[in-house]
């Protein structure tokens, strides 16, 4: 999964990368510091694979990765080009989702570009922008489509008469995201790929020692369907240069359950509405995977590789706590736990999965 990290020059954006990532993203105090976006493959860690692991005696645990990518900041007129925009929006494009970092700390050593802190009206710009560069994208499409729809091609039809909702929807200030696809132009999004059509994390950038988003970003963050977090990026990335236990210790005397890579991993995930699925063995590695919810067994061997869904016969499957109170396969078969499963299969949160098929 890509996710983007978006918001103005310096609300903090290379400094929660560089909390989230380990990685040094340059930080500076004036716009455009990031150029090309910096990005960073992280681990996603979790302890039911790391049990799972421990109980069939796994060779070692295979955790699957988030990719984050720095963008520089928008301006506004980025999508007329201003502050090279058109190039970072076409970064943002590449994402599947988008962490909007919000500035709402007070420091008055870092220059805001307006010359104020005002997040609604912060958020206000990046929105406006990411719409206008979506309008101009679709009305192009628009009228290349048109043509061939004259023709009476269905898809076309389908996928013009979307666009035309979808242009209505922009300029009336509404995202894509609220206009649903055809369903006779079913890859008309992955055609247009609108930037406003995307999941969205708000990331409100707070002063040390606070943790609550304020409410008009809650309330914004819910009438665009989106969700809100609330990140010290300053005191991440003092934590981040601490060792584990150090930074652990300090977390906790600062009332904080979690890190913010995975506050922000576990928002993400619960964005596109991901599940994660485990395969394990003795002397094989332990490997997490994640699907989107309601998918099913013949999809996931799709995710662990093509030939094993081209192959599918059915799969052995077993939730992880079970498999772990049985300690292991065999004990979860003779307690009737692990079940045999066909293509069908809704597959769940955490579940242990082995698929048969034929090569």
């Amino acid at each position: 999964m890509k996710v983007g990290i978006v918001g103005l020059p310096n609300a903090g954006k290379s400094s929660l990368f560089s909390a989230l990532t380990g990685v040094a993203a340059e930080a500076a105090n004036y716009p455009f510091t990031t150029i090309e976006p910096n990005v960073a493959i992280v681990p996603v860690r979790d302890e039911r694979l790391e049990a799972v692991a421990r109980t069939v005696r796994a060779s070692k645990v295979v955790p699957d990765t988030i990719a984050f990518h720095d963008i520089a900041g928008l301006v506004a007129g980025a999508h007329e080009g201003e502050g090279l925009g058109n190039q970072f929006l076409a970064n943002i494009r590449e994402t599947d989702a988008i962490l909007h970092v919000v500035r709402v700390h007070d420091d008055s050593s870092v220059v805001h570009p307006d010359g104020r802190v005002d997040p609604l009206a912060d958020i206000e710009t990046i929105e406006t922008e990411l719409a206008y560069a979506d309008l101009e994208q679709a009305e192009r499409r628009l009228e290349r489509v048109a043509k061939t729809a004259k023709s009476g091609d269905r898809h076309a039809v389908a996928e013009a008469a979307w666009l035309r909702q979808v242009t209505e929807a922009l300029q009336a200030g509404r995202p894509a995201r609220g206009v649903a696809p055809p369903d006779d132009a079913s890859d008309a999004i992955a055609l247009l790929s609108p930037l406003t059509a995307k999941p969205v994390l708000f990331i409100a950038n707070v002063n040390e020692g606070e943790g609550q988003v304020p409410p008009e970003i809650v309330a914004h963050a819910e009438s665009v369907g989106a969700r809100a977090v609330a990140i010290s990026a300053r005191l991440e990335a003092e934590l981040g240069e601490l060792d584990s236990a150090d930074a652990s210790a300090m977390r906790a005397d600062l009332g904080l359950s979690e890190s913010s890579l995975q506050l922000v991993i576990r928002g993400a995930f619960e964005l596109l509405g991901l599940i994660a699925f485990f395969t394990a063995g003795e002397d094989r590695p332990a490997q997490s995977w994640h699907l989107r919810r309601g998918l099913t067994a013949w999809h996931a061997a799709g995710q662990i590789h093509s030939d094993i869904q081209r192959g599918f016969v059915r799969a052995e499957v077993v939730s992880w706590d079970a498999l772990v109170d049985a300690g292991g396969y065999a004990g979860a078969r003779e307690r009737g736990t692990l079940r045999l499963e066909g293509r069908d299969y809704v597959v769940a949160d955490g579940d242990v999965i082995t698929v048969k098929f034929t090569p």
